[in-house]
């Protein structure tokens, strides 16, 4: 139930972005820039080991970490075990949960449990938002089944204890027609803290965004995908880079139905899409599923999943003469899948989850005009598809679906 906490100790050790556009760059460079880990022996501590109960179960995003050094974390399923999820999951509609140290331990707490009509199954991770609370997506639930955006609260009076559940607000109802079953991409804002998503359904998805009005949030369709050249199902979220522009990619469609890059430019009281990229299925991967990072120089990074066969690839997308050049940085090969999009350090070294053969944590690292993998962790817990997360001395963080004592996921600790 809400505010339920556990404690974990388990170690194992292995070798295992004008004021807009500073807006932007405060959140890429927060977001994905931090500082480097030492290089050297790792230590692997689960910081939880969920049970697919009270606590959630079967994490598919990774962290978010605020200004103290709490994490913050979604469940895709468990809590409510009964009522409106038990015809979908029988182990119910998922969680929202928090991370916090007390001493040498780490503290769980169950913030929010779903029931259905607030939403169900989040596959996305929850955002500090601009106020400091949470925002966050579910896949399914709300009023039409079509899943919400929703917002999480602390409760107003202090809390005495530790069992005081967060307040949730469904800020949007998807029905299907605007947009629905939101899945694995983050939410974004902007400086007057209007809110940016995309979603796979409604035809072939379409980004959406959400503005106060009244009270409430009004959507706003800023573009819908037609399936053809111009792309198809955005599992990804969005990118601001350093000019105000939107970009994102497609995991389907273009020519070769492999998926695109997209940038979307504000034009007319509207947006415009231009396809930046077209993805062929052959050495540049195919089905982009993560989202897009940007750096200082505005050179994005991303990677591909890799369905039917095609490599795994981790790309980079950096402005030339007027247009955008396309470099492979390291093959994977077919059949591992990356679904979580990168995180950047302070010395240029990219982060990643590998989610299939070989489930790992993996770091690549710019050597000789190259890219060369210098770090890969894993070994306990199973399918990792969320965002790797840093804290100030440069741990990583992050989940896996599955592993663990009942095979429904951890959260764990990377420490140099």
């Amino acid at each position: 139930m809400p505010g339920e906490e556990h404690r974990s100790t388990s170690i194992f050790d292995t070798n295992l972005r004008t004021t807009a556009i500073g807006f932007f760059l405060l959140i890429l460079l927060s977001t994905t820039i931090t500082a480097a880990p030492a290089a050297g022996a790792q230590t692997f501590s689960v910081l939880h080991d969920f049970t697919n109960g009270l606590d959630g179960g079967e994490p598919k995003a990774g962290l978010s970490m605020d200004r103290a050094g709490n994490f913050y974390g979604t469940a895709s399923t468990g809590g409510n075990t009964s009522g409106a999820c038990s015809n979908r999951n029988p182990h119910g509609c998922g969680t929202v949960f928090k991370l916090s140290r007390r001493g040498s331990d780490w503290v769980f707490t169950t913030l929010y449990t779903f029931s259905g009509p607030d939403g169900a199954n989040p596959l996305a991770r929850v955002i500090v938002g601009p106020d400091g609370s949470l925002y966050g997506t579910t896949s399914a639930g709300g009023s039409a089944d079509q899943g919400t955006v929703f917002n999480l609260r602390p409760p107003l009076v202090p809390c005495k204890t530790t069992s005081c559940p967060w307040k949730e607000t469904v800020l949007y109802n998807f029905h299907g027609s605007d947009g629905g079953q939101p899945t694995f991409g983050d939410l974004v804002f902007d400086a007057a803290g209007n809110i940016y998503g995309t979603t796979p359904r409604a035809g072939n998805g379409m980004v959406y965004k959400l503005t106060r009005s009244n009270g409430g949030w009004t959507e706003t369709i800023l573009y819908t995908f037609h399936g053809g050249n111009d792309g198809a199902i955005p599992y990804a979220g969005l990118t601001f880079d350093h000019f105000g522009n939107l970009w994102g990619a497609t995991a389907f469609g273009g020519i070769y139905n492999d998926g695109t890059i997209y940038e979307l430019v504000p034009s007319g009281g509207g947006w415009a899409e231009n396809v930046v990229y077209v993805f062929h299925g052959g050495n540049d991967g195919a089905n982009p599923y993560g989202g897009l990072i940007v750096d200082q120089s505005g050179n994005f990074y991303g990677t591909t999943f890799g369905a039917n066969g095609s490599p795994v690839e981790v790309y980079e997308l950096s402005p030339s003469s007027g247009g955008w050049t396309f470099n492979t940085l390291y093959t994977f090969g077919p059949n591992q899948g990356i679904i979580g999009k990168l995180a950047m350090d302070a010395a240029g070294n990219l982060y990643g989850t590998n989610y299939y053969d070989v489930p790992e944590v993996f770091r690549l690292t710019p050597s000789n005009g190259g890219w060369t993998l210098t770090g890969s962790w894993g070994g306990v817990g199973d399918n990792p598809c969320g965002n790797v997360t840093f804290d100030g001395s440069g741990n990583l963080y992050t989940t896996t679906q599955g592993g663990g004592s009942g095979e429904v996921g951890l959260v764990f600790e990377i420490t140099p």
